[in-house]
């Protein structure tokens, strides 16, 4: 695997503490990593560290049923459910070496999507109830980008657009288990725990477990190559209690381009004495706008779209770019199966 330049710097780190009487300059560090980085961890919440360890062993219970009885809850074209080993990324051509299971809020989205009750009594209930915590955090975030985006006296604009109470709402929250690995094995070639990607909604929360370390990042401003591919990376530690945001498509579009969207990775461990080998388990809390919302920034950049012509598009775009991928990795092994048959024929004349 090609190996990999990291740069020493730190991301933003925001508190919430007061937010009410504090609200104009959580307002301007916001916008300012925003601007710059496009990933920040925010602390002071409201979310204890409590709620949070809770909510990570309820997600390792259901990673640890059978994979029989998680099959019942299968993913769905609603972007609900679960999966093993099925999320292919464009840059790398290979599926993430996890498995995954996303919630949303709606009836609708979740028929058919939630574990059986007698196999995980209560599950349900506690996983609403986290994400409304996550909801609540999320929209505070959301009217401080409002504000800087000059929509003070509507700073609920972001608010309306992402109202988890509809039945159209698409916020999803996905808890992630990464599978261990053995570190006295060379970890096999095109391995990957999670490829470099950015997320096409509006704002990601993420929850990392301390001690499980991977989430790297290649900040907005710092990209010049495809998915980051040989530029500078940025290990992000996990900390008890921070919860790690990075700005989607949605909202880069949002802002008109003002805001950073950000690729972002979980390394694979290929060095025993750097890299976290074990389990690694992630919740991530993603902010989507409801179907019917109109998307445009304020300088009216790009047209106006719905949520659902937005999440669309993104979607499009993904596959099209996996195509991409695929196509070029199955010219590279015709060319070396070619040379390799051609050597043989050399070998055996």
């Amino acid at each position: 695997m090609a190996e990999t330049t990291y740069s020493e710097r730190s991301i933003p780190r925001i508190s919430l503490r007061d937010f009410e009487s504090r609200k104009d300059a959580i307002t301007a560090e916001l916008v300012a990593a925003a601007e710059s980085d496009g990933f920040f961890a925010i602390v002071d919440h409201g979310i204890s560290a409590s709620e949070i360890t809770a909510q990570f062993a309820l997600a390792e219970r259901f990673f640890a049923l059978p994979d029989a009885v998680k099959a019942a809850a299968p993913f769905t074209p609603r972007n609900t459910g679960w999966e093993k080993r099925a999320q292919v990324r464009p840059s790398t051509g290979a599926a993430d070496q996890k498995e995954s299971y996303q919630m949303q809020y709606g009836a609708a989205a979740m028929a058919g999507a939630w574990p059986p009750e007698d196999a995980l009594p209560g599950f349900r209930e506690e996983c609403l109830a986290f994400m409304r915590r996550a909801q609540a955090v999320s929209e505070r975030l959301m009217v401080c980008f409002a504000r800087g985006l000059g929509l003070a006296d509507d700073e609920g604009y972001f608010v309306r657009a992402h109202d988890v109470s509809r039945p159209d709402a698409q916020t999803v929250l996905r808890l992630l288990h990464y599978f261990a690995l053995d570190p006295a094995v060379a970890t096999p070639e095109g391995y990957y725990r999670a490829g470099p990607h950015a997320d096409w909604d509006f704002l990601t929360l993420l929850f990392q477990r301390p001690g499980q370390s991977g989430l790297e990042i290649c900040p907005g401003r710092e990209v010049f190559t495809e998915f980051g591919v040989g530029d500078r990376w940025t290990k992000v530690e996990p900390a008890e209690g921070e919860i790690v945001c990075n700005i989607g498509d949605l909202l880069m579009s949002w802002s008109d381009d003002r805001f950073k969207s950000t690729f972002h990775r979980v390394k694979t461990p290929t060095d025993p004495a750097v890299d976290y080998y074990g389990p690694r388990y992630s919740m991530a809390y993603f902010n989507q706008p409801c179907a019917d919302c109109e998307i445009q920034g304020p300088l009216k950049k790009y047209p106006v779209v719905t949520g659902s012509e937005f999440t669309r598009a993104a979607m499009q775009r993904n596959y099209d770019a996996l195509q991409a991928t695929r196509e070029r990795n199955s010219r590279k092994t015709a060319e070396e199966e070619a040379a390799g048959g051609g050597n043989l024929v050399a070998a055996a004349s």
